[in-house]
């Protein structure tokens, strides 16, 4: 057992050469390999996705591309792959490679909500968690982790705004393996750095994100069999409010369907939830109230699917935050004490019975779909659950029907287009 752990922290060699070149249509991009020296000793990513997977970190180091007419993110604007040693404040067990895919992705997501600070929570390259107020960072970031407290645990923290001390304190208080911010008050560093395997890196550039919101990057899918797709990144066409647009849909006959539009307050949660909903692996949807996420559906192969799971998620993840705040045990952990305890049993049924009447905590929220619905059926499942905003690409044969569900709710249910698609894959 002891040789099974070691290999998680042992440092896979690195055969990877220490430049690249990439030549597209004339142009060249050269990179360099990325490595640290730690303890005295230069070491690179301590492995890829699995303990068995050699992997190495590139640095886009100079050229520029230009496809298109578009001008392509280049040299000097790097993030994660320019990170050095000065930014490596505390290496932990090193950083390997779903670490920094990880805090990759919370940038993704980060570059959209500049405006409020924001934190986002990530495991397995998605967001568990995310949230962004006016209230400051330690409530944006208790509000991301209390989203979904249990998928939280060992996962990796983004942050837009200088890390502060109360922001710190409650991130110590629970399990996290990286945090990355774009700068640290030492009082925050000194209670961060008690958590000794705990990864802080610092990313100055978090304060610029918003500047490269429009210039795509290159999007490189590898295939098994050794080739290669490319693609522009995605780019989010809503960055405020008025970039909705108004859903509507027409019949066969020529019977047009138009939907409410959102106030400014479900406005606001849907301009949020489509910025985190960039960072989500397709088929997906996400519930969003007040600034925070409230359910994250990822992965599925349905629309209406997705939604079932992840209203279930949502009173999954209610149910365990009443019984961490009123027993400090995760409602896996009361279930299973409550087995052979019939005090405790009392406990988990009157908590079971509030998540389903406050319905998973979902009314009042707003729901993001990055697909368009292809019938009303999923929608109808959002509505029974109290949602009273909906965003979604639109373009379906059957907009009339998705918009003609929200109008027939009671009271009716706002709904606007994004004229987009945000798959993932």
């Amino acid at each position: 057992m002891s040789d099974l752990k070691k290999m998680y922290t042992t440092i896979s060699e690195d055969p990877f050469p220490q430049d690249m070149t990439i030549t597209m249509g004339g142009q060249t991009l050269t990179f360099t390999k990325r490595s640290w020296t730690i303890d005295g000793e230069a070491k690179g990513l301590r492995y890829g996705e699995n303990p068995d997977q050699p992997a190495a970190l590139y640095q886009l180091t100079s050229g520029a591309l230009e496809l298109g007419g578009i001008r392509f993110r280049g040299a000097g604007q790097g993030l994660v792959s320019a990170i050095t040693e000065e930014h490596l404040i505390q290496s932990g067990k090193h950083p390997g490679k779903t670490n920094l895919t990880d805090v990759d992705n919370g940038l993704n997501i980060l570059q959209y909500l500049s405006a409020k600070p924001a934190a986002v929570i990530l495991k397995h390259n998605n967001p568990c968690g995310a949230a962004w107020t006016d209230e400051g960072l330690a409530t944006a970031f208790e509000r991301a982790n209390l989203s979904d407290r249990i998928a939280a645990f060992g996962g990796a923290i983004v942050v837009n705004r200088t890390l502060d001390k109360a922001t710190a304190e409650r991130i110590v208080a629970n399990y996290f393996e990286v945090v990355a911010a774009p700068d640290y008050e030492p009082a925050a560093l000194e209670v961060l750095k008690t958590k000794k395997n705990l990864r802080i890196i610092a990313l100055p550039g978090i304060a610029r994100l918003s500047e490269m919101v429009g210039q795509p990057f290159l999007d490189i899918k590898s295939l098994m069999d050794g080739g290669m797709v490319m693609q522009f990144s995605f780019r989010n066409r809503i960055l405020s409010q008025d970039d909705f647009i108004p859903a509507q849909g027409s019949t066969k006959d020529g019977k047009t369907f138009i939907a409410r539009a959102p106030s400014p307050r479900e406005a606001d949660d849907l301009l949020f939830a489509w910025a985190v909903e960039a960072g989500v692996t397709s088929n997906s949807v996400i519930f969003v109230r007040d600034g925070a996420t409230v359910g994250i559906g990822t992965g599925e192969q349905d629309r209406v699917g997705v939604v079932q799971l992840t209203i279930h998620k949502a009173y999954t993840k209610y149910a365990d935050l009443l019984a961490w705040e009123r027993h400090q045990l995760s409602i896996h952990e009361l279930r299973e004490k409550a087995a052979a305890d019939t005090s405790l049993a009392k406990v988990l049924e009157g908590i079971e019975a509030q998540t389903k009447a406050d319905r998973g905590g979902l009314p009042g929220s707003v729901l993001v779909s990055d697909g368009f619905f292809p019938f009303r059926d999923g929608v109808d499942l959002a509505l029974a659950q109290g949602v009273t905003a909906i965003a979604q690409p639109g373009g379906s044969i059957r907009d009339w029907e998705v918009v003609q569900a929200v109008n027939e709710a009671s009271p009716q249910v706002a709904m606007v287009f994004t004229g987009q698609r945000s798959f993932k894959h």
